[in-house]
């Protein structure tokens, strides 16, 4: 699967302040029948943005402004929960590429990088300045490996494992990644057979 390379995104921030935000507050497991990411976004935080009655709330995330932000601040523990890979499908078709926390949770963490989302855990200093200021402008340069701050609020660096750091910056998942290897592959087998 291959989905847009990420090497630095500019964005104003979509703040979701609450802690634990967990996997089925993401995306509800009566959505979980699908097999495709596309059009999941529509169902991302089902519960927080629709009336029983399908019509939309209130909610911060059904406002144009959210729609267009590519970086989600969440609360500590972002991501908590089952680990359904239709969790990260949802935030990046609703348009999110990287979600900024003072911890996220292992498994997201995994799903995430493996489908385009960059989970970065920040210093608590941080991820307080963020929360404090919902729809700053920041950057997150996956290359340098940091999150820059504005209006001198800092730079803060960030870790990110190799593997999934090219395969984020090149846009493919751990079988495009191998798929693009096809021809040092054949040379090696030819070599042994």
């Amino acid at each position: 699967m291959s989905f847009q390379p990420l090497k630095t995104i500019t964005s104003t921030t979509l703040v979701l302040s609450a802690e634990n935000i967990d996997t089925d507050q993401i995306i509800p497991a009566r959505f979980l029948t699908v097999t495709s990411r596309e059009g999941l976004g529509k169902h991302a935080f089902n519960d927080w943005r629709y009336h029983d009655d399908g019509s939309e709330t209130d909610h911060q995330l059904n406002s144009d402004a959210a729609k267009a932000c590519q970086i989600l601040v969440g609360g500590h523990n972002f991501g908590c929960g089952s680990s359904r890979e239709h969790a990260p499908w949802s935030l990046t078709d609703y348009g999110l590429r990287v979600v900024i926390s003072s911890e996220i949770a292992d498994i997201f963490r995994g799903n995430s990088l493996k489908n385009g989302l960059l989970p970065v855990v920040i210093e608590k200093r941080a991820h307080e300045w963020l929360l404090d200021n919902p729809g700053a402008e920041v950057t997150v340069d996956l290359d340098a490996c940091e999150v820059r701050l504005p209006r001198n609020g800092g730079t803060y660096k960030f870790e990110i494992d190799a593997f999934s750091r090219h395969c984020l910056m090149e846009g493919v998942d751990e079988m495009g990644y191998l798929q693009g290897q096809s021809d040092a592959i054949a040379e090696y087998e030819a070599k042994r057979g």
